[in-house]
């Protein structure tokens, strides 16, 4: 079956990368630094990234004249320059911007890690910082025929218009055919959202810290975009996440335990479009996390089975279950039934994911949240830690051009 899939999907072969093993052991997160997590922020995101950096500078035990790079999204909505000045940075020698949504996460990493391990720079600052919950919301109209001319992908000229407006609507289209062709129940699909408030109620930064969920709660929650209901949909946030990347040589000076990039890889498929690839010839898959991860696994040189815990970037539940079997933790159709009930994805279970309440309870700050806890769950300092965590993988965001990590101890 997966052999059918892939031929039918995914329309050239695995071409190994022999650069990516550059990176491989040779650079670190070293600092990690947010603000607090919120509705409304009352703050612009200057202001929220330069609090989150700047805690991030003093987790790496640096000072701000030790930051030479800076790698931030294409949508962030901040001016570099001005960025630069209020954190009192002397002099940049490397930046870069990274595109496609959520799914430039981990690519920002991989980029910061290539310009420490090439020389290009040697302490590079990751960040992101957003009002996605007070400032910019999907759906509302405000602003959209500006963003027309302007938008991501051209192929949005032909939904937009038409109302087809938010990523929820845009992944319930393939949400739903890959429970059609599975057999997938919401009842199933309900136990990721639930394991992952659970996650959030140890966790006094998430923004569902205090609100416990039940599957019962979960099930009879409003539909919002058919198959989605509302626990899974991730929760729109105000805050900013920094992390800082230096080689591994530098790290072992440092104040905190390292979380080394054992691997790094990006994605972008042919026929790729921003969460509306539809004319692919089977809808009900992600090749961009399928490719991506057989570079990471090559590269690493593990297998699904080694990963402790994973941090999978979950805009929606489904979007984290099909990444699930794309990556390898699971047959194809198969990833509900891995969840269901919950244990296996529990702290003490077979694939702990997500354990500090994920994009759905915690935050969600583009996944850069999911890459905080990923270098926590190394330094073993989680509020759900994982006994033991020496891998950690983390993604980026499904249905766009993506990324991952594997971070080892």
């Amino acid at each position: 079956m997966l052999d059918e899939y892939v031929s039918r999907t995914y329309r050239t072969e695995v071409r190994p990368s022999v650069e990516a093993n550059l990176v491989k052991d040779k650079a670190a997160i070293v600092g990690i630094g947010q603000t607090k997590f919120m509705r409304n922020s009352e703050r612009d995101e200057l202001d929220m990234a330069c609090e989150a950096i700047k805690a991030a500078v003093e987790d790496a035990g640096l000072s701000m004249e030790d930051i030479d790079g800076l790698v931030a999204f294409t949508l962030e909505r901040l001016a570099m320059p001005v960025l630069i000045s209020c954190l009192g940075i002397p002099n940049l020698r490397f930046t870069n911007e990274i595109s496609f949504g959520g799914g430039a996460s981990c690519a920002t990493v991989l980029h910061a890690a290539a310009a420490v391990v090439t020389g290009v720079a040697n302490y590079v600052v990751c960040y992101r910082s957003l009002n996605e919950a007070s400032g910019h919301r999907y759906g509302r109209g405000d602003g959209y025929a500006r963003q027309l001319t302007a938008a991501p992908s051209p192929h949005y000229g032909y939904h937009w218009p038409f109302g087809f407006l938010t990523p929820l609507a845009w992944a319930g289209m393939y949400g739903k055919r890959w429970m059609h062709e599975y057999g997938v129940t919401a009842e199933q699909i309900g136990w990721y959202a639930v394991v992952l408030r659970e996650y959030a109620q140890k966790n006094p930064n998430a923004i569902f810290y205090g609100k416990p969920m039940t599957h019962q709660d979960y099930m009879e929650a409003r539909m919002i975009v058919e198959p989605l209901r509302l626990f899974d949909c991730c929760v729109d946030t105000d805050g900013a996440v920094a992390i800082i990347v230096t080689s591994s040589e530098r790290a072992k000076a440092l104040k905190q335990r390292p979380a080394y990039i054992l691997a790094a890889a990006q994605s972008v498929v042919t026929e790729a479009e921003i969460q509306t690839s539809y004319n692919r010839p089977i809808i009900s898959g992600l090749p961009d996390h399928w490719y991506m991860g057989q570079e990471l696994f090559r590269i690493a040189g593990v297998t699904p089975k080694d990963i402790d815990v994973a941090q999978i970037y979950d805009p929606f539940s489904i979007g984290a279950l099909m990444q699930l079997e794309e990556l390898g933790f699971c047959g194809r159709g198969e990833a509900a039934a891995f969840c269901e009930g919950g244990d296996r994805i529990r702290v003490d279970g077979e694939l702990p994911i997500n354990t500090s309440g994920g994009l759905l309870s915690e935050a969600y700050i583009h996944g850069f949240n999911l890459i905080a806890e990923g270098v926590r769950q190394i330094r073993g300092t989680s509020t759900s830690q994982v006994k033991d965590a020496e891998l950690v993988l983390v993604t980026g965001g499904p249905g766009v051009p993506t990324s991952g990590l594997i971070l080892r101890r």
